[in-house]
C-alpha cells in the first residue's frame, strides 16, 4: 500500500495585511493579509523547514529520495532538491528532482514519487513544495500571493493515508505565464481564465476520478484543492458537488493567500492534522491541467505527533506593518549603493565545509566528550589532535548565552542581532539572529535554528546564494 507517510508545513512567520498594502495605493483591497517571506528566505529555505517537520521523529537515512517543487526555485541552471537534501541531511544517494514551469508541479512530484514507490524503485521519497512568487506592486496578484511550503513523506509502508486512486488532465490552455526574462507574471483576462480555465479543468479532473473509482461528491470527508481566490474557490466546490460548510477544507486565503504550487498541498496538511481513520480525503491540484486524487485515512494517523504544520505556524506570527520593509525584503527597490565592497564568497570553502554549511554538522571529542563548531582538527578543552566524531547540531536548542545589536550594519532590515547560543548537550553557536523582535531579545531565552540564506547572489555572495543555519527564538 502506497501513500502519505508523514506530512510537514511552513508559513513563513511574517504577515503584511491587505489595509497595509491598500493604504500605499489609496484603495480598499478586502480583508485579510498575506504571509510574505523574509529577507533570508526563499523557496530553498522554505523547503528546508517543511521537510524538517515532515521528517520529526523519523530517521532520516530510511529516506531513499527528494522531490521539489516550485515555480519560484532560485536557480534556472542548478537544481534546488540537492540543496534541500544536504541541509535536511538525507542520504547522499537519495535521488532528487525538481519540478516546476506550473502550479501542478506538486501534484507532478506526487505522481512521479508515487509511480517510483509502486514501481519499487524505492521505499520512500519525500515531495516538497515550496513558493516565494513575486507579484508586481499595485498589480491584482499583490494582495492575494503568499509565501510558504508544504512536505509529504511518500512510502510504502506505515502509511497514514494510502492513495485509493488518481486522475489526470493535460491542457494547453494560456492563464498565467512568466517567460524567460519576466520578472512578474503575466495573466490573462480573469473572467475568461476562471471560465475556461481552473473553475472548469479542475472540477473535470475530479469528476474524472469520481468516475474512474465509482465514487460521489459525497463519499470524501474533505477537500484539498486549488484555487487563486475564495470566490473561485467555492465555485470549484459547488460544480464539483460538496458541501462547502462540512466538506471543503478551509483555504488560507485570508491568512496566508495564494501559495501557488503548495497551495493544494498545504490545505492537505491542515486536513491531515483534523483527519480521523476511514475519512477520505480529496487532493486535486490545476495548473496546464489538474490532477486529482482520492486518498484514505488510516490508524496511522494517530501516531504522526509533535508536527508544527500549518496549525501551530498560523499562530505564530508578526505584523509587517510597513510596505517599505515588504519591498527591502522582495529587492524590488533601487536603493544607493553602499560604500563598501560587496562581501565575496569562495566556491571552494563552501565545497570543503559543505556538510558544516548546509547540515550544520560539528564534533564532539572521543577524548573529552566537549562538543565543538566549528570544526578544527585540535581540542580546544583536551588538546587532543584529530580525535573526533562528526554531530549534527541543526535539531539541537539553546538558550542565548549573549547579544548584540547593531543599528549602522549592513542589513537588508535593520537592526542587526548577534547572538550566541549555548547549545543543549554542551556547545556554542555564533550566529545571526532571524525572525526576531528586538524588543523581545534577552539573555536566557530559548534559541533554535532555520535554515536561511546568508548572501543572496545578487548583492554579495560571489553570484551564488550562501546559506548556512541562522538562530532564531524558538518559533512555536
Amino acid at each position: 500500500m502506497v501513500g502519505i507517510v508523514s506530512y510537514g508545513g511552513y508559513i513563513p512567520i511574517y504577515r503584511l495585511s491587505r489595509d497595509t498594502i491598500g493604504a500605499v495605493w489609496g484603495k480598499s483591497l478586502g480583508r485579510g493579509e498575506r504571509a510574505v517571506a523574509n529577507a533570508d528566505e526563499d523557496s530553498i529555505t522554505m523547503a528546508v523547514e517543511a521537510v524538517v517537520d515532515c521528517l520529526a521523529g523519523i530517521d532520516r537515512k530510511t529516506v531513499d529520495g527528494l522531490y521539489f517543487a516550485s515555480t519560484t526555485p532560485p536557480y534556472k541552471d542548478k537544481q534546488s532538491a540537492s540543496i534541500i537534501r544536504a541541509a535536511a541531511d538525507l542520504r547522499e544517494d537519495a535521488s532528487t528532482m525538481d519540478f516546476g514551469n506550473s502550479l501542478r508541479a506538486c501534484t507532478n512530484a506526487f505522481t512521479a514519487a508515487a509511480n517510483a514507490i509502486k514501481a519499487g524503485e524505492a521505499h520512500r521519497i519525500v515531495v516538497v513544495a515550496s513558493e516565494c512568487r513575486l507579484p508586481a506592486p499595485n498589480s491584482e496578484f499583490e494582495p492575494i500571493y503568499g509565501d510558504g511550503a508544504a512536505a509529504f513523506l511518500l512510502g510504502d509502508s506505515d502509511v497514514a493515508a494510502s492513495i485509493e486512486g488518481s486522475y489526470t488532465l493535460s491542457s494547453e490552455f494560456m492563464d498565467i505565464w512568466r517567460k524567460e526574462n519576466d520578472l512578474y507574471g503575466w495573466a490573462w483576462e480573469d473572467r475568461f481564465i476562471k471560465d475556461e480555465g481552473f473553475e472548469k479543468i479542475l472540477p473535470q479532473a475530479v469528476n474524472g476520478l469520481m468516475q474512474k473509482h465509482k465514487l460521489t461528491a459525497k463519499d470524501f470527508a474533505k477537500a484539498a484543492f486549488y484555487a487563486p481566490d475564495g470566490r473561485s474557490h467555492a465555485t470549484i466546490a459547488r460544480k464539483i458537488g460538496l458541501d462547502a460548510k462540512t466538506q471543503v477544507q478551509q483555504p488560507l486565503f485570508d491568512s496566508v493567500g495564494d501559495t501557488g504550487c503548495a497551495f493544494a498541498a498545504m490545505t492537505l496538511v491542515a486536513a491531515l492534522e483534523e483527519a480521523k481513520p476511514g475519512d477520505r480525503l480529496l487532493f486535486a491540484s490545476y495548473g496546464d491541467g489538474a490532477d486529482a486524487y482520492a486518498l484514505r485515512v488510516t490508524d496511522q494517523i494517530a501516531k504522526i505527533k509533535n508536527r508544527r504544520g500549518i496549525k501551530r505556524h498560523l499562530a505564530s506570527k508578526m505584523d509587517l506593518s510597513s510596505y517599505g520593509a515588504y519591498l527591502q525584503m522582495r529587492n524590488v527597490i533601487e536603493g544607493q549603493p553602499g560604500f563598501r565592497p560587496p562581501r565575496r564568497s569562495p566556491v571552494t570553502a563552501v565545497w570543503r565545509d559543505r556538510k558544516m554549511f548546509y547540515a550544520m554538522y560539528g564534533q564532539k571529542c572521543k577524548s573529552c566528550g566537549h562538543i565543538q563548531f566549528p570544526r578544527q582538527r585540535l581540542c580546544m578543552y583536551c588538546q587532543a589532535k584529530d580525535n573526533f566524531e562528526e554531530i549534527r547540531l541543526s535539531d539541537k536548542k539553546g538558550k542565548l548565552f549573549t547579544y548584540s545589536i547593531d543599528e549602522r550594519a549592513r542589513e537588508i532590515i535593520l537592526p542587526l542581532v548577534r547572538g550566541v547560543i549555548d547549545l543543549e548537550g554542551g556547545g556554542r553557536y555564533y550566529s545571526s539572529l532571524t525572525d526576531r523582535d528586538p524588543e523581545k531579545i534577552d539573555v536566557g531565552i530559548d534559541m533554535e535554528f532555520t535554515f536561511r540564506m546568508v548572501f543572496d547572489g545578487i548583492r554579495e555572495g560571489s553570484g551564488f546564494r550562501n546559506y548556512m543555519w541562522k538562530a532564531r527564538p524558538v518559533r512555536c
